[in-house]
């Protein structure tokens, strides 16, 4: 049979069928990232009218037609449950006729590559707001292999998928450990106010600095930066030295408390906004400090507690103030060091995240050559 070239017009439809009996609440309401991935809204649905939102079910993909960047916002629903998306976004499914000539499996590795979100992106139209409309996904080609090569395929990659997401289950499990321990302490003994234990700092980066500048993320890691720096202009920025901590004082568009352990050996530099501190490491460990900051209910805290019209913020006033079980320094190090095994494992999840991702235009390159071979064969 060899390769067949498509349109993928004629291998899928949109999806229409909308919340309108609302069947479906606001708790069945998904976005979707530019990695590729479904996930819970973060837009706030109380209170919407959720019956004109487009019903998805298991084996359909839905995409955001507006591009950010470089990437599509886009999202398949290899689950066996079924979820609600906005109106303004795009819901699409293979088409029944063509389930004997194409996998929806296979076609999400066909999207997940780096090479179709560019191509997607350079199809795109707009002004102020690109888009990348229904029709003009209907119109790109691809070749396909015959339905056995596909599966063969998709099954490697279902293969690693699932020994991921069993290791990232282990990961969140070891998590969860952490988090109870902390709260088993915070019942048991009596709290104390951190400020003793911390030291503000100030100092800048000079002429001669590092040019080593980072960004706080949401995730509470140090991340590079999103926004362009100029990496010579760099004086005015605060040095984190290694083992000390940064933080982002605004919590309104973060929505949490948005901070960095500095775990490395090299100075890191962080816009002059943020706020950097060190610990007294004979009463009070980093690691441990980490783990009580990194609970939802600190977010929690943090936000509460924030002040402000039109930008809330969490201060260091309001910082030396937070409360916490200050175990013995033997205790807080048995418990830091499932930490730091925690942190560990979440980094090889990640990359193994980053494999899986990578391995996909290997998966449809192969398939390709194998289905062009079968022909020749």
């Amino acid at each position: 049979m060899g390769l067949t070239k498509y349109k993928l017009g004629k291998l899928i439809e949109l999806v229409l069928d909308t919340n309108s009996e609302l069947i479906y609440g606001s708790d069945d309401v998904r976005g979707m990232t530019i990695t590729k991935e479904i996930i819970p809204t973060k837009a706030n649905v109380a209170g919407t009218d959720l019956s004109n939102f487009l019903v998805v079910r298991p084996g359909e993909f839905i995409y955001n037609p507006r591009t950010h960047g470089k990437r599509i916002g886009f999202g398949y629903n290899n689950t066996d449950d079924t979820f609600i998306i906005s109106w303004n976004n795009v819901a699409f499914k293979v088409k029944p006729s063509m389930e004997d000539v194409v996998l929806a499996d296979y076609l999400f590795l066909h999207f997940k590559r780096d090479e179709w979100d560019r191509e997607a992106c350079f199809q795109s139209w707009g002004s102020s707001t690109e888009v990348f409309s229904f029709e003009t996904l209907c119109d790109m080609e691809l070749n396909l292999p015959p339905l056995i090569v596909q599966q063969k395929y998709v099954d490697v990659y279902n293969t690693m998928l699932a020994n991921q997401q069993s290791y990232e289950r282990g990961l969140e499990d070891l998590k969860l450990v952490c988090d109870a321990y902390i709260e088993g302490l915070r019942r048991k003994m009596h709290c104390e106010a951190i400020g003793p234990f911390i030291e503000r700092h100030d100092v800048r980066n000079g002429s001669n600095g590092t040019k080593n500048v980072m960004g706080v993320s949401t995730a509470k890691e140090f991340r590079e930066p999103t926004s362009k720096v100029n990496r010579n202009e760099l004086a005015n920025y605060k040095v984190v030295k290694p083992r000390q901590f940064s933080f982002v004082q605004t919590t309104h568009n973060e929505k949490v408390f948005a901070y960095a352990f500095n775990n490395t050996n090299e100075d890191i530099v962080v816009t002059p906004v943020n706020e950097v501190f060190s610990v007294n490491e004979d009463k009070l460990l980093p690691e441990y400090l980490s783990m009580f900051f990194n609970r939802t209910e600190f977010d929690r805290y943090a936000r509460f507690h924030s002040w402000g019209s039109a930008r809330e913020t969490f201060t260091w006033d309001d910082l030396i103030k937070v409360e916490i079980p200050v175990a013995d320094i033997t205790v807080q190090k048995f418990i830091a060091g499932i930490y730091t095994v925690y942190k560990e494992r979440k980094k090889i999840n990640e990359k193994l995240k980053a494999q899986i991702k990578d391995i996909c235009p290997i998966l449809i390159k192969g398939s390709i050559e194998e289905g062009r071979k079968t022909k020749e064969a």
